[in-house]
């Protein structure tokens, strides 16, 4: 019956592309990881490595990062905000969103859901990374000589060593296949051999990122830097000559 039928009520236009707030979260959430959470990632991943040079390297540059000006500044704007803007719009895109996974395992959808989970495991673990090393214990910007160890003592209990494993490699995979998603998605790579190519780049990526945060974890069980001093000299003691004064 046409008279009893209700009006349809006005609402929100169809989305068009490149029109609506939709599509403009949708790209800062992508071009945020890459800049400057994904420059983040790698310059961290960069500084941690020098533990592979012993502990004093390792000292050394935590406390160049940690002498920066304006550290608060940089920490706040630079880091938290936009990773926590970047982690919690993942979060709302992966609940909004349907991978299909279980009905249709198909490349696409598995990867969807990997780029989702790898995601959110990644930032509990750099929030819970982020509090035992900056917010708990020792404190680094005072005392930076105890960053290996610190480290070093952590990782000593095997669930926390666990978590640094799972860590690295989510983040690591997270990162890497979001610069393949982010070159489609901004038009960089717009043909199937372009994407077929970044996808193989974004792989050696991962790989890259993988070993090296392998090789750093490593680097604090090498014997030769075991029961590592809580506080070391910000350099190593210098060789006694046999001037006056400097023989014992």
């Amino acid at each position: 019956m046409a008279g009893l039928a209700s009006p349809v009520a006005r609402g929100v236009p169809p989305l068009r592309a490149g029109q609506g707030h939709s599509f403009f979260w949708r790209r800062l959430h992508s071009l945020s990881g890459i800049v400057p959470v994904g420059v983040f990632l790698l310059e961290h991943f960069i500084s941690n490595a020098f533990a592979t040079n012993g502990p004093h390297a390792y000292a050394d540059q935590v406390k160049f990062l940690t002498g920066l000006p304006f550290l608060i500044f940089l920490e706040v704007f630079g880091i938290y905000l936009p990773l926590l803007y970047h982690s919690l719009y993942g979060f709302y895109i992966w609940f909004r969103g349907d991978s299909n996974l279980s009905s249709y395992p198909l490349h696409g959808n598995f990867m969807y859901s990997a780029q989702r989970w790898t995601g959110g495991i990644a930032f509990l673990y750099m929030g819970w990374h982020t509090y035992t090393m900056r917010f708990s214990g020792i404190h680094l910007i005072t005392n930076s000589q105890a960053a290996f160890h610190k480290v070093q003592v952590e990782l000593q209990n095997p669930w926390a060593l666990a978590f640094y494993v799972i860590g690295i490699i989510t983040a690591s995979w997270h990162f890497a296949y979001g610069l393949y998603l982010f070159c489609s998605k901004w038009g960089i790579t717009v043909s199937d051999r372009s994407r077929k190519g970044m996808l193989a780049f974004s792989t050696l990526v991962a790989i890259a990122f993988i070993a090296v945060g392998f090789a750093t974890v490593a680097a604090f069980f090498n014997p030769q830097w075991r029961n590592t001093p809580e506080k070391l000299p910000s350099s190593p003691p210098a060789i006694e000559s046999g001037t006056p004064g400097g023989q014992r």
